[in-house]
């Protein structure tokens, strides 16, 4: 039986991606760069911001890459201090995963400063019995670090873990992680995630969702 849910946050657990979406927008404007947003999100959704910037700026020193995504990430903690909002059915479905004695985690690749925004508008850190993120030093997804480190932490074996997430990335980190996971289509259509064998369901919120199913169904037969 299913033993633990681990959860992305922005885009999963909190509707914060239309504000990431403006700042990184806003951050490429300012320095007279266009952006295709869907496919830069396509391809970066889950990764870390480091990480992107890198592939971005091949040029840039690490200390020019932190000034970089410090400007972005002020621009999104302006826009998300007024609009961010739980994804739809997230409180309900967490309070129904701890009921029925599930354990909770986040797996985010969120910065601390974006994660302390998200935990001061809303309980989630209450939530989840613990957070990881790259701040612990762990690689961004796809790699399946965070939620290798999330079960280990849960005291669970990957196969007893769903993940639920927003981004192909994350789906692939899961598979990675030899987990099955759930799609969250708040960022990306559902064809988005054609294809990833450990995919067991896709929704546009948590709503049509119900734990105890997920956790009894017999996903590996």
């Amino acid at each position: 039986m299913i033993q633990g849910f681990l959860f992305d946050l922005d885009g999963t657990l909190i509707d914060s991606m239309p504000c990431h979406h403006d700042a990184w927008v806003a951050r490429h404007a300012r320095r007279g760069l266009s952006v295709d947003a869907d496919a830069f999100f396509a391809a970066t959704a889950g990764r870390s911001n480091d990480e992107i910037l890198a592939d971005l700026f091949p040029a840039a020193t690490p200390a020019e890459r932190i000034a970089m995504a410090d400007e972005k990430e002020r621009l999104y903690r302006e826009a998300a201090a007024t609009r961010l909002a739980l994804v739809a059915g997230a409180a309900e479905f967490v309070e129904a995963s701890r009921a029925a004695g599930v354990k909770l985690a986040v797996c985010t690749a969120s910065t601390p400063e974006n994660m302390a925004l998200a935990f001061s508008r809303f309980p989630i850190r209450e939530w989840v019995q613990t957070v990881v993120s790259p701040a612990d030093g762990l690689r961004g997804k796809p790699h399946p670090d965070l939620f290798l480190e999330a079960a280990r932490r849960l005291g669970l074996a990957p196969e007893r873990c769903i993940v639920f997430e927003d981004a192909p990335l994350g789906i692939e980190a899961a598979r990675r992680a030899g987990m099955n996971a759930v799609a969250l289509t708040t960022t990306l259509p559902a064809a988005s995630f054609a294809g990833y064998p450990n995919l067991i369901a896709s929704a546009s919120d948590f709503r049509p969702l119900e734990p105890l199913a997920l956790m009894k169904e017999d996903h590996h037969a």
